[in-house]
């Protein structure tokens, strides 16, 4: 039997008790732009469609703001998979993905020169 604080179909002797792309019914392209650092977050709405129970384990992990390989490091899960379940929910509005926010920050010249400089002084 599976242990509860493993995640879903999971056994501490056997291991995972199915292969990872079934999971995803061997889908491996989300239909959501994802990176390993988007954000997703519950949107509080149920799902309309029947889930899987990695995909029921990946809502309840999106209560707040949570990273893709956040999520897919709690499901145990291969990232393209976990990107596949977390597109799914996306689909049927059940949670919401942004891109983090650091890729709008524009270059801090000065750090960069800083970090450059600690790097001349070590060769």
């Amino acid at each position: 039997m599976p242990a509860p604080q493993d995640g879903p179909l999971l056994d501490d002797a056997a291991g995972r008790l199915i292969r990872p792309y079934t999971v995803s019914n061997g889908r491996t392209r989300p239909t959501t732009v994802l990176d390993l650092l988007s954000l997703v977050m519950a949107t509080g709405s149920e799902p309309q469609v029947h889930l899987g129970p990695e995909h029921t384990v990946a809502l309840e992990l999106c209560g707040c703001p949570t990273s893709v390989a956040e999520i897919a490091a709690h499901l145990r899960l291969p990232a393209v998979i976990t990107k596949v379940l977390l597109s799914d929910l996306v689909d049927c509005g059940a949670v919401t993905a942004h891109a983090p926010a650091f890729h709008d920050m524009p270059t801090d010249r000065s750090l960069l020169e800083a970090v450059l400089d600690g790097l001349r002084r070590q060769l």
